[in-house]
């Protein structure tokens, strides 16, 4: 018999150790998945580790293994990277090697696994005959930059001549909206599939809407010339099957190139060779809950992690790049930088910028405002674009009809009685919502405090912006909403934007998620409503973000070179001065990058520094804040941390008090945080690494759950 390590989806706050041993008949390699008793449930695991042991007493008191799935194993380098992404972001290996796993394939038992496969098998080979017959063409030998019936600028051509180069490091593309970054990402994609058959390569994109678009323009190039199937989608709005199937083709080596969200960053694949993060900035590549890893933090380690003859090429692709990745790729005083910078400062064809116009509200009068909001300067300027058969986008990073309703009288509002938050809204159906809970009343038809039977509003979103548009462009003109709302049934999103992109939509009202990465090729006017409201949040991130947001959005406008010309962003704002519309206006995120790191530098605020967030949550905001100061005393008190209490230790590490979360109670959920910061990332590390079984051993009544979120992007 032998000795099996293995792990499960065992989170690091359970009393569970982190590796289970069980006994096999056989020696079992690294990486295989098996399934295990656990008490009355029987879980999907993976090997970890295998001894011989046949004379020793041990292994035939452990539990056998139940079954051991007919599949490749998942490999040393997969193995390496859930353990690194374990390690750093302090959470189980087996809790994030699950993760990573399809949720079909965690639950079927050996003989529905069998059924799975051969059915699989079927499928193949009817790929396989369609590509014979002709279907896919089979083109050996690798292209030249010019092979694919589009040409290169100039500055694409320098950037494809580089990536092919020697420097192993990662390369950030710093190309402007509509530069032609996806052209090169699929032209380093066609070269490296070309000379390796065996290849793999990734392409992440920040969200599911981006999927569709990218989905078609990729499987239209990679397909056509390496094979029908060759090109799987993996994201959280795909069906079980679908993830099943994806995940399968990558790890046996069928699938040449996986389009997906952050979760496709953990995917086995195996002659993985290229690695392109498009819009690396966007924070939708940190989890929020879970395991709480980064994904573009974990391709930029997965390019770096493997040999010479098999190192992975990274490319981080962005307009706006997170500030620590410009930090990254820019030399400190006599160090050279991490990442390697390549620029495509213009736009394909020789398009030109939008020129942005700043509309100071401080000087519009409030009875000549639309309902929606809009200046009238800006309402013509739509109608104007309209009439010529151009596209307007407006930009509202608020669903729903009005954010709160309130009384005059008592002052009263629509809170919800679970969150802090209020209930919006919409008009549609004539119900309150929260966006936390999920909570939905009935519009009251008099206040419930006074009885007031006028009940106003605060605020607008994209439904009342919506209704003032219908109402101001008659029935001439289509006005199309984007949002949540909007585009929750299935294949609705995709029905729209085909609507937009064939020019049957006149004016495009929407939220953030129309303002990334779409190729809109009739925009030539794209409106920011309200975008004044993350100017002065807590959070030191917001002027990043709101940058990168209202950057991003201005990209839309003037893709088209013959239409650049007539190109307009329209601001909004009652901070006409703020240094940010200054950069945005200039189109200069190098002068917006550089004032913000002087800011951090000076406050020794990440990139300079590193943070981890303890969250905990209670049924009480007292007892989540009790537990967080119990998990303090214990670096204050016990000998093992007194390497990080000294201040004049490179090893020092600051424990900031534990107060309510910005959004304090969620679903009747307390919800309190504490700020872990060092200056040096190994001696977070290694503090956090200490306090993990002390924070585990807490016993706190009344404490629901507690998690550190490493490299936090909200505060």
């Amino acid at each position: 018999m032998y000795g099996v390590s293995v792990v499960l989806p065992t989170p690091a706050h359970s009393r569970l150790p982190e590796v289970l041993s069980y006994r096999h008949s056989a020696a079992l390699p690294l990486g295989t998945l098996v399934r295990v008793p656990l008490g009355a449930r029987e879980l999907l695991g993976v090997v970890w580790a295998a001894e011989a042991g046949t004379s020793e007493p041990e292994p035939a008191s452990l539990k056998p293994i139940t079954a051991v799935l007919d599949l490749p194993p998942l490999g040393h380098a997969w193995v390496d990277l859930i353990g690194f992404a374990a390690g750093y972001y302090q959470r189980f290996a087996g809790e994030l090697a699950m993760a990573a796993l399809p949720p079909q394939l965690r639950d079927l038992d050996e003989a529905q696994f069998g059924r799975l496969l051969k059915k699989r098998e079927k499928k193949s080979k009817i790929t396989s005959l369609q590509a014979i017959a002709g279907k896919a063409s089979q083109l050996p030998h690798p292209i030249s930059h010019s092979q694919s019936g589009l040409q290169v600028s100039s500055e694409q051509d320098a950037v494809l001549m580089q990536l092919g180069g020697v420097d192993p490091r990662p390369k950030l593309l710093f190309g402007a909206t509509g530069s032609g970054k996806t052209e090169v990402y699929l032209r380093r994609i066609e070269q490296v599939l070309a000379a390796d058959e065996k290849a793999q390569a990734l392409v992440m994109v920040p969200e599911i809407n981006l999927t569709p678009q990218m989905e078609a323009r990729f499987q239209g190039r990679i397909e056509a010339r390496f094979g029908v199937g060759t090109v799987v989608l993996m994201h959280s709005g795909m069906t079980p099957a679908q993830r099943t199937a994806s995940w399968l083709a990558a790890h046996v080596g069928q699938a040449r190139l996986v389009l997906g969200t952050r979760l496709a960053v953990l995917a086995s694949m195996p002659h993985l060779r290229l690695i392109v993060v498009d819009e690396e900035h966007d924070p939708s590549y940190k989890s929020q809950d879970g395991s709480r890893y980064s994904a573009r933090d974990l391709a930029v380690y997965r390019g770096g992690s493997r040999g010479a003859e098999e190192r992975i090429q990274v490319i981080l692709g962005s307009a706006t790049p997170s500030i620590e990745t410009w930090h990254n790729a820019n030399p400190v005083g006599s160090k050279p930088s991490r990442y390697q910078r390549l620029d495509m400062p213009s736009r394909i064809n020789a398009a030109a910028m939008p020129k942005v116009r700043v509309v100071d509200m401080r000087l519009q009068q409030k009875s000549e405002l639309m309902a929606g909001g809009l200046a009238p300067a800006l309402m013509a300027a739509i109608t104007e674009r309209a009439e010529r058969g151009e596209q307007s986008l407006l930009f509202l990073n608020r669903r729903g009809y009005a954010p709160v309703l309130h009384c005059g009288s008592c002052e009263w509002k629509s809170a919800c009685p679970h969150c802090s938050a209020n209930q919006v809204f919409h008009k549609k159906d004539r119900r309150l919502r929260c966006h936390h809970c999920s909570l939905t009343t009935a519009v009251p038809r008099q206040c419930p405090l006074c009885g007031n039977l006028d009940i106003g509003m605060q605020g607008r979103g994209t439904e009342q912006l919506e209704e003032m548009l219908v109402a101001q462009l008659g029935t001439k003109f289509r006005v199309l909403r984007l949002d949540a709302d909007s585009t929750s049934a299935k294949g609705s999103l995709e029905a729209q934007m085909a609507s937009v992109h064939a020019g049957e939509v006149d004016v495009l009202v929407g939220t953030q998620m129309v303002t990334k990465g779409h190729d809109f090729r009739r925009i030539t006017l794209v409106a920011a409503v309200n975008p004044d409201s993350a100017l002065f949040a807590a959070d030191f991130r917001a002027p990043e973000r709101l940058f990168s947001l209202l950057m991003q959005a201005a990209g839309r406008a003037g893709r088209d070179a013959s239409m650049s010309s007539a190109a307009e962003m329209w601001l909004q704002t009652q901070h006409p001065q703020h240094p940010l519309y200054k950069a945005l206006a200039a189109h200069d995120y190098p002068a917006f990058a550089a004032s913000q790191l002087t800011e951090r530098e000076g406050a020794a605020m990440p990139p300079f520094s590193y943070q981890a967030l303890v969250r905990a949550e209670g049924r009480t905001q007292g007892l989540a804040q009790a537990f967080l100061d119990s998990a303090a005393a214990v670096v204050g008190t016990e000998s093992e941390f007194e390497l990080f209490r000294d201040p004049n230790s490179k090893n020092y590490v600051t424990l900031y008090p534990a107060v309510p979360m910005a959004m304090q109670r969620i679903a009747n959920v307390e919800r309190a945080q504490m700020l872990v910061e060092a200056p040096s990332r190994m001696a977070l590390q290694r503090m956090l690494a200490t306090w993990q079984p002390y924070l585990r051993s807490l016993k706190a009544q009344g404490v629901l759950r507690w998690a550190l979120d490493v490299d936090p992007l909200t505060i």
